[in-house]
């Protein structure tokens, strides 16, 4: 799906010949032709990988429809003519705890967004999420897909890179085959540093960190609920995927366009204690 590019870099191409040549020109430009190179093939594989998404990312429409979603088991699938469409995910953070990866793999659960860490609501202090290091790896190793998340409370773009540098660092080395998200909420009852942003401030701030991620080989997404997606001016993030919250529908009521539906809270997972967020991704004809 949305995996990192530079597992393909070495792969022979034109590009790699002209990189060969390279080889005997000055070192800065070597950097500049591996760092184009970098770009050209992350963009490659998510247009190979996402076909519809990247056709609709700059549609304000929907790409779905609805009479082709329905429950297995009290878990929504998609399916377009008798074949299945969607894929079944979680995600987590220290919240959940100890997490037997094997069993959730067991139970039909292809993918996991795990939180690498947050910002403080009120301090800014950026903290790394206790069980970052065992879910990321753990869930690879049960053979479950792998993104991240980061809880945001950037006021500026120069935070916003910060904390993007911040996930950067600490996956380094580990398997992300999924997007990496954007998590900038309202939480409800509390107050927070950057709650009253401009929309102008929040949609800088969250194309610096995206683009960040995007510079070093990641797939970038923006995950939240309608009201928090609508605190951005979308039209300037159409190039980035967007990761819906809404609970309680029996079908997403957001008008624009979104891979991911997180679509409730108090999920039921193997191996999992208590309840966990379930999501379900909507692939491509060709995934």
């Amino acid at each position: 799906m949305f995996g990192r590019s530079r597992q393909n870099i070495s792969h022979r191409s034109p590009r790699g010949s002209v990189l060969d040549r390279a080889t005997q020109s000055e070192p800065f430009a070597i950097i500049a032709l591996v760092v184009l190179v970098v770009a050209l093939v992350a963009v490659a594989i998510n247009s190979a990988l996402f076909p519809r998404e990247t056709e609709s990312a700059n549609s304000t429409a929907s790409a779905y429809n609805w009479d082709y979603l329905h429950k297995e088991d009290g878990r929504f699938v998609y399916t377009v003519e008798g074949k299945p469409q969607s894929r079944t995910g979680v995600d987590v953070s220290e919240h959940q705890g100890y997490i037997n990866w094997n069993a959730v793999r067991n139970d039909g659960i292809t993918f996991a967004f795990v939180r690498v860490g947050t910002r403080g609501l009120t301090s800014g202090k950026l903290s790394q999420d206790n069980y970052f290091e065992y879910n990321v790896e753990a869930a690879a190793l049960a053979g479950v897909k792998v993104g991240a998340y980061f809880y945001s409370q950037a006021t500026t773009e120069e935070e916003a890179r910060e904390e993007a540098d911040f996930v950067i660092e600490r996956l380094r080395g580990c398997d992300i085959s999924y997007p990496v998200a954007y998590d900038h909420e309202r939480i409800s009852g509390m107050t927070g540093r950057a709650d009253d942003l401009s929309p102008e401030q929040m949609t800088k701030n969250a194309e610096a960190f995206c683009t960040r991620i995007q510079e070093a080989g990641y797939t970038p997404m923006i995950y939240g609920s309608m009201k928090d997606l609508l605190r951005y001016n979308l039209t300037d993030l159409a190039k980035f995927n967007i990761w819906l919250a809404q609970y309680d529908v029996n079908s997403p009521t957001f008008n624009q366009y979104f891979s991911i539906w997180q679509y409730t809270n108090k999920g039921s997972v193997a191996g999992i204690d208590g309840n966990v967020d379930l999501n379900i991704q909507f692939l491509g004809s060709e995934d």
